[in-house]
């Protein structure tokens, strides 16, 4: 379980950290050009499968380190913090994606969608690394 934690929450903050990276090559684009570079995130919603899966691991996790209040107490915070991504994705990202039609639709506000967009995955980039860092000391113990 501690293994599957850790490579599960590892592999759900690729994605995030991914967009974190590209954000600052991205944010100043001109409309068409970065309406275009989004078409490179098609069929990345398979990568989101990974956060229900990292929360699962997290909270088995945290049922098989009970013994250990602190390591479980890790364990309670990567799933959290996971189920925090989740919210901050349905919240703030998802709206952008459904506003532009995943980026195939420039609405008048693109460029206020564009910021939510980057700047949500940038917070979840945040987020999701220390859920990573929980979940690894977690499992060090």
């Amino acid at each position: 379980m501690r293994f599957l934690a850790v490579i599960i929450t590892g592999l759900a903050f690729a994605a995030p950290a991914a967009h974190a990276f590209a954000l600052l090559n991205k944010i100043g684009m001109a409309k068409a050009d970065y309406f275009i570079a989004q078409q490179a995130y098609t069929g990345w919603w398979v990568v989101g499968l990974l956060l229900p899966l990292a929360l699962l691991a997290n909270i088995g996790n945290a049922v098989a380190l009970r013994a250990d209040g602190t390591a479980m107490m890790l364990s309670v915070a990567a799933a959290a913090l996971i189920a925090l991504n989740l919210v901050i994705f349905m919240v703030f990202t998802q709206p952008a994606n459904a506003a532009t039609e995943n980026w195939t639709v420039q609405p008048e506000n693109w460029e206020s969608l564009r910021a939510q967009w980057e700047y949500s995955h940038a917070v979840n980039a945040a987020v999701t690394l220390l859920a990573f860092c929980c979940a690894t000391l977690a499992s060090l113990r």
